[in-house]
């Protein structure tokens, strides 16, 4: 094929893309990817079967999928009333938050490293893309850099994840107080990872008019089902409706997550175990030889090892276990890799092999 035609007609911003990846994780223990390791009961999986009986496929969805909307209010402790906006997962929601603000020249600003998708949906719709990195010795976030380059900048869009991805931090509340009062555009708070840290900015919503709270249930236990929130002011939200695709919640999403909202308390419960999981791990990482971890408000770890990542992560692999290879996604992650808190089963098999192959290294 004439490859010119491609490059004459795919913006230069995509062609410097690389596409999205996501690891084969077949026959392995999968640890890579933030994912809730428990399944359901079962009993329930049963009840739930007989609820999509009687899911008409052969018609669209609820185009505003209000019994959804009230079922995610309550399961955040918001008021009937509060204005939401529904994405296919969080990735559509900082996508039509973008496209609803975009303009020539504009900019969107975030501390780095972070969740990648800011940058990417930054430059595939023709944003300038500002990332001020974080401080090196425990990823906290720098206020007096991020609010010079807002000064700088001008951002249309601040991206602030709490628990920041791929650090699991939570973010200073004094810190983020001064970046929503210097930023002239729209804060973005991003709590996918809400249910492990057990604060979130949804009641201080109405205090900040340039300010949003996004929210996942995917972390939770329902990363297939591809459901993601967002509070704010509904002059905000009206204006960022009229980007969403319609129908953009599947019936089988719509039902599924209305029926497991019903019994809520699993969730939490699975949430629950592994917060305590994850304190177990993150002790267990920090009496290795040779390795680094920091603390975690998410439900996955992040940590350095004196040997090469890449022999590591490779080495693990060889194990059968999968984890995240973070070295060479941002100077700050020299050397990283991100493991994901599993059921006991599964951290006892990558601590093991973490120990082999760090043996071996």
């Amino acid at each position: 094929m004439n490859r010119g035609l491609v490059e004459r007609w795919v913006s230069a911003p995509v062609r410097r893309l690389e596409a999205y990846h996501v690891a084969d994780a077949g026959g392995l223990v999968k640890l890579d990817a933030m994912e809730n390791p428990y399944t359901w009961p079962a009993p329930l999986v049963g009840e739930w079967f007989e609820r999509l009986r009687h899911v008409s496929i052969n018609r669209y969805p609820s185009p505003g999928a209000e019994e959804l909307k009230r079922g995610l209010r309550r399961y955040a402790g918001m008021a009937e009333e509060a204005p939401v906006l529904l994405g296919n997962g969080s990735d559509e929601l900082i996508q039509i938050v973008a496209m609803a603000v975009s303009g020539p020249g504009r900019t969107i600003l975030a501390p780095e490293p972070t969740f990648v998708m800011y940058r990417m949906v930054a430059e595939v719709l023709g944003f300038r893309f500002v990332g001020v990195p974080l401080r090196a010795e425990d990823f906290s976030i720098d206020a007096d850099a991020v609010c010079g380059a807002i000064a700088e900048h001008q951002p249309a869009v601040v991206f602030l994840a709490c628990p920041n991805n791929p650090t699991g931090n939570l973010f200073d509340r004094p810190a983020v107080e001064r970046i929503l009062a210097a930023a002239p555009g729209l804060v973005v708070i991003d709590e996918a990872y809400y249910p492990f840290a057990g604060e979130t900015w949804l009641h201080d919503l109405y205090r900040h008019e340039n300010m949003v709270v996004m929210q996942t249930l995917s972390k939770a236990g329902l990363a297939g089902l591809r459901v993601g929130m967002l509070f704010g002011p509904a002059e905000w939200l009206e204006e960022f409706d009229k980007v969403r695709l319609p129908y953009n919640i599947n019936v089988l999403s719509q039902a599924s997550v209305s029926f497991i909202l019903e019994h809520a308390d699993l969730l939490r419960e699975q949430t629950a175990q592994i917060r305590a999981d994850r304190e177990a791990l993150y002790q267990r990482l920090r009496e290795l030889p040779g390795t680094e971890a920091w603390p975690s408000r998410a439900n996955f770890l992040l940590f350095r090892t004196a040997r090469r990542a890449r022999s590591v992560f490779d080495g693990l692999r060889e194990q059968g276990v999968l984890i995240k290879l973070l070295d060479g996604a941002h100077p700050l992650l020299r050397e990283c890799l991100r493991v994901t808190v599993g059921t006991p089963g599964e951290n006892d098999r990558f601590i093991s092999a973490l120990r082999r192959v760090l043996d071996t290294l």
